[in-house]
């Protein structure tokens, strides 16, 4: 299983000498399996340099999973070069929750007055899933999916190969429980012993204070989720539009100093853009 990042901000992307470390694109993840199936969770504005490497590849098949309508999850979409080839064949799944259907979701961030080219012109052939807590298997791989406890609601995924486990949770709070969302165990059994958690990180203590049911999560309650699971990887996301580099490697160096502390054996990271792991 190859895991690559072509997003890790939250929000809107954001560019300066600042963010060159961790990147300005917001989410998008990409995941190869062992038949090199391409599959593509959000489509955040990194969805468009993915695209651009997928053409170069003539690669013409790939599979989305959404994990929730917010604008930073989609507004890469309409950039993403391969739906403009009648070549494509895209699989798309996700959960509604509050919109008319998975279709509509990523449809409206193309209706008239927000883009100039209506999703109706585009080349690509799609079909759509729902998949609100089922199981999807693709080839050797399985894919399971959570409730996230985040406003409008959305979903979180575990991706299973060959005895490996990945499990992303982006826009999930953790200390706080939206409609549709789930208690801070559920979340520690969907990740227990995860090869790679990447969570939602998003918030310091001090700004929770202002921001608590906003949908995010402080870095500290994330680590606390990626020890009490016993995960092997874990990575902190979802980076604050107004987080500089120095800023994320301060929660980075915070975290290995309570997992020091506490005598366990975990390693910690923030995600970084074109970041790629491979288990």
């Amino acid at each position: 299983m190859i895991i690559r990042c072509w997003g890790a901000r939250g929000s809107i992307p954001v560019s300066g000498k600042q963010y060159l470390k961790y990147g300005g694109d917001t989410p998008c993840i990409e995941i190869r399996n062992k038949h090199d199936d391409i599959i593509i969770i959000d489509a955040g504005s990194g969805i468009r340099r993915l695209g651009n490497r997928l053409a170069d590849e003539k690669r013409r098949s790939c599979t989305m999973f959404f994990t929730h309508a917010h604008w930073d999850h989609i507004m890469g979409f309409p950039f993403f070069k391969p739906i403009y080839s009648k070549k494509t064949q895209i699989t798309m799944y996700g959960c509604p929750f509050t919109q008319v259907s998975v279709k509509h979701i990523i449809s409206m961030i193309m209706a008239p007055p927000n883009f100039p080219v209506n999703f109706e012109d585009i080349k690509a052939g799609i079909t759509y899933h729902e998949t609100c807590g089922s199981t999807v298997s693709i080839n050797s791989m399985t894919i399971t999916s959570i409730p996230l406890s985040h406003p409008n609601q959305g979903v979180g995924y575990k991706f299973q190969e060959d005895g490996k486990s990945f499990v992303f949770l982006t826009d999930n709070e953790l200390t706080y429980r939206h409609h549709g969302g789930l208690r801070f165990e559920d979340y520690r059994r969907f990740s227990a012993n995860a090869d790679l958690l990447i969570h939602d990180a998003e918030l310091t203590e001090k700004e929770y204070k202002t921001k608590k049911s906003w949908g995010h999560t402080v870095y500290k309650d994330a680590l606390r989720l990626a020890l009490e699971a016993g995960v092997k990887k874990f990575g902190l996301y979802h980076h604050n539009q107004e987080r500089s580099d120095a800023e994320v490697d301060a929660f980075v160096k915070d975290c290995h100093k309570i997992i020091k502390e506490q005598r366990r054996s975990l390693e910690c990271f923030a995600v970084p853009q074109d970041m790629e792991i491979v288990l």
